[in-house]
């Protein structure tokens, strides 16, 4: 019951977190760390604490998405991370990524692991919660942050962007797939997603949405890269991934962002995977992505 209350709270003090005010202000003397992915990897968020501190009115933090599915600590990540949104609720932020989704939930893990830790109701809360994360952060005006990417379609403008209906599963395609979903690519225009949802944008797109929207340039997460982050699109396009030895398998570092009021200009911190528990990853997965992961 307390556990229920607690995250009814969480849910209403999300809503009250209006898309409206997204814009985030940076004093020039203070600084703000961004974290990528986490994916249910519990003792490598407890690493960032413990290398960069707890989160607190004077070192903020920002989590990009895709808290949850696949690493088996799901729970102890989202449980962990919604107590710092209601210890700190200006001064810690979460953004909603592709899998704070109930689709991605049923395959890659989190609806069993809640399921089996706690109830099907606790999950149906957990979904409700989700809904109302937001899906885009701006910090001063010039730097905009989400976790997937850019969008299908010239002429987005932050004022679409703040209209968008955000309490609802997404999309399968529109402003809000992409901001979810998205991969930047190498290559000037748009493609077909090898993931088969939304697209991959080009470095003539970013540079075309920043200058229409004043804006100096995008960080996203949503893609492992083996040093934990990665530069594109002439600086313009910054990825983050913060789920070192992603599933135990992949050998990759993990990383976070400081950006500083005074210049915005980006510092990368990489790190490595910490040991944890004997529970494999994706055990309360879909048994048909469990066999994928053999």
């Amino acid at each position: 019951l307390y556990i229920f209350s607690w995250l009814t709270y969480t849910g209403i003090m999300l809503c009250k977190q209006s898309f409206m005010d997204f814009n985030f202000s940076l004093p020039q003397t203070e600084k703000i760390t961004i974290c990528g992915d986490t994916h249910g990897q519990y003792y490598d968020l407890l690493n960032i604490f413990k290398l960069n501190g707890l989160p607190s009115e004077t070192n903020p933090y920002l989590f990009n998405g895709d808290f949850v599915d696949r690493g088996s600590f799901s729970v102890e990540v989202i449980l962990t991370l919604f107590s710092f949104k209601l210890l700190y609720p200006d001064n810690f932020h979460l953004l909603r990524g592709n899998h704070e989704t109930d689709n991605m939930n049923q395959m890659y893990g989190f609806e069993g692991e809640v399921k089996a830790k706690y109830t099907a109701q606790m999950f149906q809360l957990f979904s409700e919660v989700f809904q109302w994360l937001p899906l885009a952060q701006c910090i001063n005006n010039k730097v905009l942050v989400m976790h997937g990417g850019l969008f299908s379609e010239d002429g987005v403008t932050l004022e679409d962007l703040r209209k968008i209906d955000r309490n609802r599963q997404p999309p399968d395609s529109g402003p809000m797939c992409d901001l979810l979903w998205s991969d930047p690519q190498p290559q000037n225009g748009r493609s077909i997603s090898k993931r088969g949802v939304s697209c991959q944008f080009g470095p003539d797109v970013t540079e075309r949405f920043l200058e229409q929207n004043k804006l100096d340039y995008v960080v996203r997460s949503h893609e492992v890269k083996a040093d934990g982050y990665e530069v594109t699109h002439s600086g313009k396009c910054i990825t983050v991934f913060s789920a070192p030895n992603y599933c135990d398998q992949m050998g990759n570092k993990g990383a976070y962002i400081h950006l500083r009021g005074s210049d915005l200009k980006p510092e990368f911190h990489q790190f490595t995977a910490v040991p944890h528990p004997n529970v494999k990853p994706m055990a309360y997965a879909n048994t048909l992505m469990q066999l994928g992961m053999m």
